[in-house]
């Protein structure tokens, strides 16, 4: 089965930064777009018309947003749906069945915004695909200039085997470096044992420990992307800071992430949600347990 970029559009500023942004990343893949807004009927005198009226209405909207789009891109394959229904919920559905979501971002600086409002939030926590958060200032500058897309990773090979092959499939689509940011920090006395000791006198010392697991988490996918090339990078700090340090060379951050439920809904991890808050650049969450991708598609030029 092939599928689309989605990207879930709303009229603001942000969303059609992330339809441009999925756009060329559709082209770049060889894929389908498609096109999502999550729409509900409001009986109200100011707005007037029946529910097919506004449906016509708000179709109508979405289609000019389209037509700019396939404008820049004439074949592109682009198919358009206007839901109705809670936008969580229709876009958490799109992403199911999509390669990944495009969704525009406010990101830092506004008190009411994307990150803070219920929906992108609740959407990034409970999509099973990867999601894009974009800026409404995004432009393909940064993606033409050859910047990296830069990536966290922690834990074992199989703890970040999903944000990888995500971020190295990105690359390889945009003939791009990948730069994997594993960050470390001095574990307390306590959490010491004679296995753990074991493992940091074999490996000369905890920075030594950190590269060699970095470099073991990347073997499998230096081997299945042997045209990519790769800068590993070990740095001792917390995982948000060293990532947001290196933001400045990406045109892509991928980060991971597991959702959290509490009593308010779900929440994204503390790494992730300073990432998304404060990189200028587009930002991928990517579930750690996300379901593989199919075939790495053909590079097609732009």
């Amino acid at each position: 089965m092939t599928r689309p970029i989605t990207a879930g559009v709303d009229g603001t500023e942000e969303s059609l930064a992330a339809l441009d942004w999925a756009a060329r990343e559709a082209v770049r893949r060889g894929l389908p777009l498609r096109v999502v807004h999550a729409w509900r009927y409001e009986e109200h005198e100011a707005l007037g018309g029946d529910r097919d009226a506004q449906r016509g209405w708000v179709s109508e909207g979405v289609a000019e947003s389209v037509r700019a789009v396939t404008g820049r891109h004439p074949d592109l394959s682009v198919g358009v749906d206007v839901v109705e229904g809670g936008p969580v919920e229709v876009l958490v559905d799109a992403a199911a069945g999509s390669e990944l979501l495009a969704l525009g971002s406010r990101g830092h600086g506004r008190v009411v915004g994307f990150l803070l409002g219920s929906v992108g939030q609740q959407v990034i926590a409970e999509a099973a695909r990867p999601v894009v958060l974009v800026r409404a200032g995004d432009r393909p500058t940064a993606e033409a200039a050859g910047r990296e897309v830069v990536v966290g990773q922690q834990g074992g090979p199989e703890d970040s085997a999903a944000v990888l092959e995500f971020a190295f499939r990105t690359a390889a689509a945009r003939r791009a470096t990948v730069r994997v940011v594993r960050a470390w920090t001095l574990p307390p006395v306590f959490a010491y044992s004679p296995g753990s000791t074991k493992l940091l006198d074999e490996a000369g010392g905890l920075e030594p420990y950190e590269k060699k697991a970095l470099a073991e988490a990347v073997r499998p996918l230096r081997e299945r992307f042997p045209d990519v090339p790769v800068a590993e990078h070990v740095e001792m700090g917390s995982a948000g800071q060293v990532l947001l340090a290196e933001a400045g060379r990406a045109q892509l951050m991928v980060v991971g992430r597991r959702a959290h439920r509490t009593a308010v809904g779900a929440r994204t991890g503390s790494v992730a949600h300073g990432v998304l808050h404060h990189a200028d650049c587009p930002v991928a969450v990517v579930p750690h347990d996300c379901p593989a991708s199919g075939p790495t598609p053909g590079l097609i030029p732009e």
